[in-house]
C-alpha cells in the first residue's frame, strides 16, 4: 500500500481551434511542463476487526492550493460516491475520475476480495497544480514586481489560489483566479484516474524518466485515456474534441478525434445503469481516435505570454460557431476548408523542419542560429545555399499558414459574432512577430483572451519576453515536454523543499 504519486501535463493546441470537434479533421496539440500531480495512499494503515462487513469506504480529498478538503463516501456495492459536506464547491471532475477508475479495477481484478480489502483502507487523494496553470499576475503587481518569468518564478511552487477577500464565509467562496486556458480539468482529471489506476494496480505506469518501458506502456496508458477521457465527459456535461485529455495521457501529437458514441454508454449511465457495465463497454468500446508522435523541430521553443485580460469560455464560443454553421452553411463550409488547408500546410512545414534537421544538422543548426537573431523580412537574405533555402523557405512557409489560420480564424469570429481573435491580440500577436527570431505566433484553441503561444527559434525567446514585459503581457514559464503522463518518485512538494535547501547557501 505504498503511496502513489502521478502526474499529466496541460496542452497547448497550436492548429485544429474548432475544426478538431470533427472529424476527420486534425489539430497539432503540444504538452507542457506545467503538470497536474495526484497523490494517493490509504486513509487508514490499521483497518478494524469488523471492516469485513462495510458497505462503504472513506474518501478524503485535499486541494492544498484551494486550502480546501471534501470527505466521501464510497459504496463498494455499487461504486457510488457521496459526499459528506453540503458545499456547493464540489469537484465533478475528480468525483467522476474516483468513480470510473474504482469501476475500472472492480471489472478487470482477478483478485476481488484483495481489492476490496484495499478499497476498506479508504483512499486518501491530494491534488496539486502547477502554477502555470492559473494567473498569478495580481500577485506579482501586488508585489511591485515587473511582469517577467523571473518574478513569477520567485512564487512558491503550487501557491495558494487567491479567493474573493471580500467574502468572509471560506467555505462558500469561488477561487477568484483566471486560469491561463492550458486545460487544468483535463490534466487534473487523468493525474487521478492514472494515479488511482496504478494504485488499484489496474495498470503498471513508468516513472518519468523511465525511457525502456515506452512500449510496454501503450496499452496501460490506452485504459488511462479511455477511462479519463469518459469521466472527463461526463463531469463536463458534453462530449468534447478529447484533444486535452489525449495529450495529458500520450503526450504532444497529432490528433483526430474520436466518435462520440463510444461513450454514449456513459451518458446513459447518469439515468441509472450500473457503473461497472458501463465500465466493461467503454473498455471494450472502438475508440477510433488517430493520434502520431508530433514535437516542435529542433531548437524551437514554445512561449505562451498572458495578456492579463482574463480567460474565455471556450463552450459558449464554440455554441456560437455552431450557430453560424447551421445560419450559412455555404460560407462556413467554405471558411472551414481553407483553414483546414492552412492546418495541413503548417503541420507539412514543420514536420519538413524535423526531417531536413535530420538530414542536414549542420546546416539546419547554422540557419536557425542566423536567423535568430534577424526580423523574418531578413531571413530570405541569409538563403545562400541550398540546403540552407530548403531550410529558410519552410520557416517562411510555416509563418505564412500560421497567417492563414488567423486571418480564416478572425473570418470565422467576426461571422459568428465571438471574439476568436479579438482586436488587443491581433495588435499583440502582430507585435509579437515582429521581434527578431519570431517563428509564429497565434491564440490557442478556441481563441479569445487566453494566454497566446509564440514559436521562438534558438536563443531569442529571451528578446520575446523583454518585448512582451514591455507591452504588460507576462511570459510564462511553460514550455514544450512531449511527454504525456507518468509516475513520479515523490510527492513534488518535498522535491521542491529539498532542491530550495541545496540552493541556499548557508554560512
Amino acid at each position: 500500500m505504498a503511496e502513489v504519486v502521478a502526474s499529466a501535463p496541460g496542452k497547448v493546441l497550436m492548429t485544429g481551434g474548432y475544426l478538431i470537434l470533427e472529424r476527420p479533421n486534425a489539430g497539432i496539440v503540444l504538452s507542457t511542463n506545467a503538470r497536474f500531480y495526484a497523490i494517493v495512499k490509504p486513509l487508514y494503515y490499521e483497518l478494524k476487526p469488523d471492516c469485513w462487513a462495510w458497505a462503504w469506504t472513506d474518501v478524503k480529498l485535499t486541494s492544498p492550493q484551494l486550502s480546501r478538503e471534501s470527505t466521501y463516501k464510497l459504496s463498494l456495492k455499487n461504486l457510488v460516491l457521496q459526499s459528506d459536506s453540503s458545499s456547493d464547491l464540489r469537484n465533478p471532475f475528480v468525483e467522476y475520475a474516483i468513480q470510473y477508475a474504482v469501476a475500472a479495477a472492480h471489472t478487470t481484478s482477478e483478485k476481488k476480495d484483495a481489492l476490496n480489502k484495499l478499497l476498506l483502507h479508504g483512499l486518501d487523494i491530494t491534488v496539486l497544480g502547477s502554477n502555470d496553470f492559473y494567473s498569478y499576475r495580481n500577485q506579482i503587481e501586488a508585489r511591485g514586481l515587473p511582469l517577467t518569468p523571473e518574478a513569477l518564478a520567485v512564487l512558491p511552487p503550487f501557491a495558494s489560489i487567491t479567493f474573493n477577500a471580500e467574502d468572509s464565509n471560506r467555505e462558500n467562496c469561488k477561487p477568484e483566479v483566471a486560469k491561463t486556458g492550458l486545460g487544468s480539468s483535463a490534466a487534473m482529471t487523468t493525474a487521478v484516474v492514472s494515479a488511482l489506476l496504478h494504485y488499484l494496480e489496474v495498470v503498471n505506469l513508468s516513472f518519468s524518466n523511465d525511457k525502456q518501458n515506452e512500449k510496454k506502456d501503450s496499452a496501460d496508458l490506452d485504459v488511462v485515456h479511455m477511462i479519463a477521457q469518459t469521466a472527463h465527459c461526463i463531469a463536463q456535461g458534453k462530449v468534447g474534441s478529447g484533444f486535452d485529455v489525449s495529450s495529458a495521457v500520450y503526450g504532444s501529437q497529432r490528433y483526430v478525434r474520436f466518435s462520440p458514441e463510444v461513450i454514449s454508454s456513459a451518458q446513459a449511465a447518469i439515468g441509472g445503469a450500473s457503473l461497472e457495465d458501463v465500465v466493461v463497454d467503454i473498455l471494450k468500446g472502438n475508440w477510433d481516435h488517430e493520434r502520431t508522435k508530433f514535437s516542435l523541430p529542433p531548437l524551437m521553443s514554445l512561449l505562451l505570454g498572458e495578456p492579463g485580460t482574463g480567460g474565455s469560455s471556450t463552450p459558449s464560443m464554440v455554441g456560437a460557431v455552431k450557430k453560424w454553421q447551421k445560419s450559412d452553411p455555404e460560407k462556413s463550409q467554405e471558411t472551414w476548408r481553407k483553414l483546414s488547408e492552412s492546418n495541413s500546410l503548417l503541420e507539412t512545414q514543420l514536420s519538413m523542419l524535423s526531417k531536413l534537421a535530420e538530414e542536414h544538422w549542420e546546416a539546419y543548426k547554422s540557419a536557425i542560429e542566423t536567423c535568430s537573431k534577424l526580423k523574418s523580412e531578413k531571413w530570405l537574405e541569409l538563403a545562400t545555399e541550398p540546403s540552407k533555402e530548403a531550410i529558410i523557405k519552410s520557416l517562411l512557409g510555416a509563418r505564412d499558414a500560421m497567417l492563414g489560420i488567423r486571418y480564416y480564424m478572425r473570418q470565422m469570429g467576426e461571422a459568428a459574432g465571438v471574439p476568436i481573435e479579438p482586436e488587443s491580440q491581433t495588435q499583440l500577436l502582430n507585435a509579437t512577430l515582429n521581434v527578431e527570431g519570431v517563428l509564429l505566433a497565434g491564440v490557442p484553441g478556441a481563441g479569445g483572451f487566453d494566454a497566446i503561444f509564440a514559436v521562438t527559434l534558438g536563443d531569442s525567446g529571451s528578446n520575446l519576453t523583454k518585448t512582451w514585459s514591455l507591452l504588460k503581457v507576462l511570459a510564462l514559464l511553460v514550455r514544450e515536454d512531449p511527454r504525456g503522463v507518468c509516475l513520479e518518485s515523490s510527492d513534488p512538494r518535498t522535491k521542491e523543499i529539498t532542491s530550495a535547501i541545496s540552493s541556499t547557501h548557508i554560512e
